[in-house]
């Protein structure tokens, strides 16, 4: 019989919580909770993180689960193959707190104008590359040097980034960053918060300015399904022992090909249709994911 984990994960998470689920699985579904242990139950991290084991159904225990607690992150999955020995991370609203292209059009004044389009294509409403495109020949004639200043200024890495991929790391994973944003933001901060590998889209220069265009082929959804795909198949690992995590539609493929898809704080269209998702916490719900408790993960 298979076997399946629901992870609850909240600040000042208690005990009575982890309770009522428990009796929640056993009374308004068949998932059959293991009463082993502590009544089927156990910390990851005190008042932090609670596994429940249970038998079956995993999409039932989801729903009734996020219908019951709607503070709390609740990730569902199989016992086996929990940790996971590939992450393939968005960067932008991801790995970072902003969207690069949007914080750089600020800097040629047309903010408003770009992040409109932006929000619309990762909300699944436009072709990626065409908006990409759209978007970025209205950057024509910017400064290169507004790439640093903005890099500088604006770019701040999502709490708990950091831990998650040098945990991971020193767990034997491997890591990759593959964004459909740019190379001169996302190779620094892959280097900052330890990705083994980074792919982006590079942006034109010429004479110091951007010409207003990307080199091909751009990085797209497609893009980013083969990165995992191939990651998987370099590695010899079964689809099972990945995770993906973005937040927009570009994200969609590779999140549904991984054994764990993660939806982090992501757009209508991503949330419905990923396996998982976080909406409450930091990226380090997906250490408390793989069953990983505080005192083993790497602090940067």
């Amino acid at each position: 019989m298979p076997l399946f984990i629901a992870t609850l994960v909240a600040d000042g998470l208690k005990e009575e919580q982890v309770e009522r689920a428990v009796d929640l699985l056993d009374l308004e579904t068949a998932c059959g909770v293991r009463r082993s242990g502590h009544a089927g139950w156990r910390w990851i991290d005190e008042g932090r993180a609670a596994d429940i084991d249970f038998s079956n159904d995993p999409v039932s225990a989801r729903g009734v689960l996020e219908a019951d607690f709607p503070g709390i992150d609740i990730i569902v999955q199989p016992e086996s193959g929990r940790e996971k020995k590939l992450l393939v991370a968005d960067m932008d609203s991801t790995m970072i707190t902003v969207e690069c292209i949007d914080e750089l059009a600020d800097y040629a004044g047309i903010k408003p104008q770009i992040a409109d389009v932006t929000e619309r294509a990762m909300r699944g409403e436009l072709d990626f590359a065409a908006a990409l495109d759209a978007r970025v020949a209205l950057l024509k004639g910017l400064e290169e040097s507004a790439i640093e200043r903005c890099l500088a200024e604006r770019v701040k890495l999502t709490p708990g980034a950091k831990t998650l991929v040098q945990t991971m790391r020193a767990r034997g994973a491997t890591t990759i960053l593959v964004s459909g944003g740019f190379t001169r933001f996302a190779e620094p901060v892959g280097a900052e918060i330890g990705f083994d590998r980074v792919i982006a889209n590079v942006l034109e220069i010429e004479d110091a300015r951007l010409t207003g265009s990307v080199r091909r082929p751009i990085v797209d959804s497609a893009t980013k399904e083969t990165t995992l795909l191939g990651a998987l198949a370099e590695l010899g690992l079964p689809a099972e022992g990945s995770m993906a995590v973005g937040d927009g539609a570009n994200d969609l493929a590779m999140i549904r090909q991984a054994g764990l898809g993660v939806a982090y704080r992501a757009k209508p269209i991503v949330a419905a249709a990923a396996r998982a998702r976080v909406d409450h916490g930091d990226l380090t719900v997906l250490l408390y994911a793989q069953g990983i408790a505080r005192h083993d993960w790497v602090v940067a």
